[in-house]
């Protein structure tokens, strides 16, 4: 089981649920400032650790080696804590799934291949993991969900260019990704992108 915690909604008896998945090296302490940044009252949060330590945070998968074992087995865990959060009360249509880096990646596993239809998912800095499997093994309802990747122009760490191509070739194959372009590094880039991410939130329960 992967380790979490609710930061509940402002506003009481919400039912509608952001995971919030880290990248590389950071913890769910990396991003108890995103709840009061998006400004979204009605939104429950969980934070979620990635199953393997690394260094003072944690990792979900192998990046130097085989990163296909771990991303397999913390795809499985994702599924399980989706689940697991539809029987505490979250339907699966008022969960939305925000990750960075590798959180990014771990979303869009689940964009493509949990078989129940989400609010959304939001990607920031990450990439597609052997995207053409990933297009020969879709969940039924892959082509309905709704997925934004953000990427910065100038990020050292996972260069644009491929992200670019493997992404307009989803597109192209009939799977949508919105897609936008921000110039920054391999981080997130202040309201400029918070705003486009509470958007595209907004939007995902219309």
């Amino acid at each position: 089981m992967l380790t979490t915690e609710l930061i509940p909604a402002t506003k009481p008896a919400e039912k509608r649920l952001m995971i919030v998945l880290h990248g590389l090296g950071d913890s769910m302490e990396g991003y108890r400032w995103l709840p009061e940044a998006l400004q979204l009252p009605w939104m429950n949060y969980l934070l979620v650790n990635a199953p393997d330590p690394y260094y003072t945070g944690f990792s979900w998968y192998d990046l130097y080696n085989n990163p296909g074992p771990g991303i397999e087995r913390s795809r499985k865990l994702l599924f399980q804590l989706l689940d697991a959060m539809q029987k505490k009360g979250f339907a699966a249509q008022d969960i939305l799934m925000f990750g960075f880096s590798q959180g990014c990646l771990m979303s869009m596993e689940v964009a493509f291949r949990y078989p129940k239809k989400l609010a959304g998912i939001v990607g920031v800095s990450g990439y597609l993991f052997e995207p053409e499997q990933l297009i020969r093994e879709l969940s039924p309802v892959a082509r309905e969900q709704r997925r934004l990747m953000t990427h910065g122009t100038q990020d050292p760490i996972i260069p644009i260019e491929d992200v670019r191509t493997d992404v307009a070739m989803m597109n192209e194959m009939g799977v949508r990704i919105d897609w936008k372009e921000f110039n920054k590094a391999h981080t997130i880039a202040g309201e400029s992108e918070l705003s486009l991410i509470r958007e595209f939130v907004i939007g995902s329960y219309k």
